[in-house]
């Protein structure tokens, strides 16, 4: 016998007697509470990093933003984390933007290392190259492709760590032959791809799996304008695939995937193509 929560009406993501009232997908100074309420629950989620991109070979997946929840003062203001935004400028991914309502807040994941690394997940702050942050409920950071609630990135040819929110995949250097990067690791929000930069054939890391959401998928072939890396999953949307740096398909493989919104990581790019953006964050409030 089996059963699957998600099926059942008995189980929910709502706090038990509260009902989500107000959700916010930009930053806000007028946030409304009624009057009579002077707490509030709210769920907040940052942006994902960026992915990386290399002059030659390929870049590393962005890490996921954070997730955090818990009980909080009201505010009139809220703070959405936007999503690193992805570039053809062979460098560190940009990191994504933290989140914040009241006393409640979650980083933005780690862009993707100025090399073949992912960046890493995010906990209550922003991620840091090589290493994630302490989560809200004070789960331990994590380094390369360690697991914890916000995992470590993949490194040279390794996934990133699975968790809550998740390091992106690692890149590989090779420029020739038959490569494949590693995607991003899988969890509630993930990281992304990494990149394959190679003139023969290279397929990059699909973007992690997500909990509710798929990642990218990454779309390889011969040449070195094929080999990007996917979008992770995000909260509320799957990644993009590769090629995609903004959302939308460029045509161009060697581009990364943009991260789904809701943290999701961007993924890499080879030789000088867009990485993807991070998705947006997003913040929930019940009452």
């Amino acid at each position: 016998m089996s059963a699957t929560i998600y099926s059942n009406s008995s189980f929910t993501d709502s706090p038990y007697g509260l009902k989500l009232q107000q959700t916010f997908t930009a930053s806000s100074s007028s946030v409304v509470i009624p009057t009579g309420i002077n707490r509030v629950y709210a769920i907040v989620i940052g942006g994902g990093g960026a992915g990386s991109t290399q002059t030659t070979g390929g870049g590393g997946g962005g890490g996921a933003g954070g997730y955090s929840a818990g009980w909080t003062y009201i505010s009139n203001t809220v703070t959405v984390g936007t999503g690193g935004t992805g570039t053809s400028t062979s460098a560190a991914g940009n990191n994504g933007n933290s989140s914040i309502y009241g006393m409640v807040m979650a980083g933005g994941g780690n862009g993707g290392q100025n090399s073949v690394g992912g960046g890493s997940g995010a906990g209550a702050t922003t991620a840091t190259i090589a290493t994630s942050t302490v989560s809200y409920t004070g789960a331990p950071t994590a380094g390369g492709g360690g697991i914890s609630y916000a995992s470590g990135p993949g490194g040279a040819g390794f996934p990133g760590g699975a968790g809550v929110s998740t390091g992106g995949g690692g890149g590989v250097t090779s420029l020739t032959g038959t490569v494949t990067a590693s995607a991003g690791g899988r969890g509630l929000i993930t990281g992304g791809g990494g990149a394959a930069g190679t003139a023969g054939t290279g397929t990059g890391g699909a973007g992690g799996t997500g909990d509710f959401y798929a990642g990218g998928a990454a779309t390889g072939g011969t040449g070195i304008t094929f080999g990007g890396g996917g979008g992770g999953a995000g909260y509320t949307s799957a990644g993009f695939p590769n090629g995609s740096p903004a959302g939308t398909a460029t045509g161009v493989l060697n581009n990364g995937g943009q991260g789904g919104s809701g943290g999701g990581g961007g993924g890499a790019a080879s030789t000088l193509g867009t990485a993807g953006s991070g998705g947006n964050g997003v913040v929930y409030l019940y009452f």
